[in-house]
This record gives C-alpha cells, structure tokens and sequence, in this order.
C-alpha cells in the first residue's frame, strides 16, 4: 500500500501560522475602527490595490531587480577577490579591515544624495549603492572561513608540493563555501533595500519612486502592497539563494 507523507508530522504548516496570524490580527484590527482606515488599510483593500496597479508595479519591479541584482553581482566578484587579496597578505588585511568596517558605519540614507550627485540620476548610483551594502557581509565572511580553514589539511597538501592556489581550490573555498552563503542571504535581502532606498531619493522608475509618488497622493494602501511586494520580493531570493547552495554543498544538505 503506498503512504503518503504526513504534512503534520514533517511540520511543513508551521512557518505559515504566525503569517497567517497577523494577518487575521491586521484584518481583524483595520475592521476594527480603532485606527483609521487611511492609515491602516486592511489586507483586503492591499490586495485589491495591488492588482489594479499590478502591470504598473511590475514595470517599476524589472527597474528595481535590475539594480539590485546587478549591484549584487559586482559584490559577489569583488568580496572574492578581495577576499582572496587580503587572506594571502597579512599587510592587506591589517590595513584594509578598517576601511571595509567604515563602510558600514556610514548611514544609506546619507551616502545614496551624494552618489546621485555624483552619478546622476541614472542606475549607477543605485547600483553602486547595492554594491556598498552588499560588499562587506559576503567578505567578512569568506575572511572569516579563511582563517578558520583546517591547517593540519594545508600542510599536507604544502608537503605534497601543492600551489596556493590549489589550497584554495581544496581546501580553503570548500570550507568558505557555507560562511559565503550565509553572507551572500543577508546580502540578497539587502541588495533589494539598497535599490528602493537609493529609488527613494532620485530617479524615474522602480519601486521607490513609485512608494514616492503614492504616498505624496496619500495611497497607503498601494504603499503598503509595495512594501509587502518587496519583502515577498527579498523572501524568494533568499530562498533562490539556500536551492543555489543546496546544489553547491550537497554533503551540507545530507547532513
């Protein structure tokens, strides 16, 4: 007789109760009148304003991915190379953790006006942008795996004669792998707040101008379907991201 998977026993519903808890608790609290409707629409009136704007949102969406996947891209080559960079000279990474930190001291909201200063109002600034947030977290993180990489398993490998670069092909990449991804989630999440954030103070389209020119006419409700767009946005790209390392670190994945 076949059996079927028990989908209680796997607990395959639980991540769905609390998001279908607030929801209920939203709904329950916008029919409610204890906050005006104007300020807090219900779940009914998002949706409803979502798919009347919904070929608009979509326009405005290719702009935003654009950006943040292109910001994204550049950070992955360059947290690799520099990280490599900076694992293979002890100067380089004395000097430069510094100013990798500094970077991250620096508010978005402040640096995204001087970069559309200096670029224009074009995708560059925002691109530049998604690079800045995205950079650090990526190679902090392969610094990290790097130093932490088995010594007794390089100096076997030294002894066999073995080239710096096949240490990394062996041994230092595989370890890194799984701190790399774990960085490159928490990036993929902001690569799509650092688009919309830089979309917010200059440009002609993506999901912050429209945030912009909804909430000027005083649409909470299509504000709030763009804001749960982009969090759905960045919800599937982190799990694009866990296939993407499942396929990579398979021995991870039966473990």
């Amino acid at each position: 007789m076949k059996k079927y998977p028990n989908i209680f026993k796997q607990h395959n519903w639980l991540p769905f109760i609390p998001i279908v808890s607030v929801i209920l608790a939203w709904q329950v609290l916008s029919m409610s009148g204890l906050i005006p409707g104007f300020m807090l629409p219900s779940p009914l009136r998002v949706t409803t304003a979502f798919a009347a704007d919904f070929p608009l949102l979509m326009r405005h969406l290719l702009r935003t991915l654009f950006e943040a996947m292109a910001g994204l891209t550049l950070a992955i080559a360059a947290s690799f190379i520099l990280a490599v960079i900076m694992d293979s000279n002890r100067f380089l990474k004395q000097s430069l953790t510094p100013l990798l930190l500094l970077t991250q001291t620096m508010p978005t909201i402040a640096v995204a006006p001087l970069l559309i200063l200096w670029m224009g109002y074009g995708v560059a600034p925002k691109i530049t942008l998604v690079f800045l947030v995205c950079f650090f977290p990526m190679t902090i993180g392969l610094l990290g795996a790097f130093a932490e990489a088995d010594n007794d398993a390089i100096n076997l490998l030294r002894s066999m004669g073995a080239s710096r670069r096949q240490i990394y092909y062996y041994i230092k990449l595989p370890q890194g792998l799984p701190s790399f991804f774990s960085g490159l989630k928490i990036a993929g999440a902001y690569s799509i707040i650092g688009a919309v954030i830089a979309e917010w103070l200059g440009g002609d389209s993506g999901l912050g101008v429209y945030m912009i020119r909804v909430r000027r006419s005083y649409s909470f409700d299509k504000m709030f379907a763009v804001i749960l767009l982009t969090s759905l946005l960045s919800l599937l790209l982190i799990k694009f991201i866990t296939i993407i390392e499942k396929k990579a670190l398979p021995w991870k994945a039966k473990k």
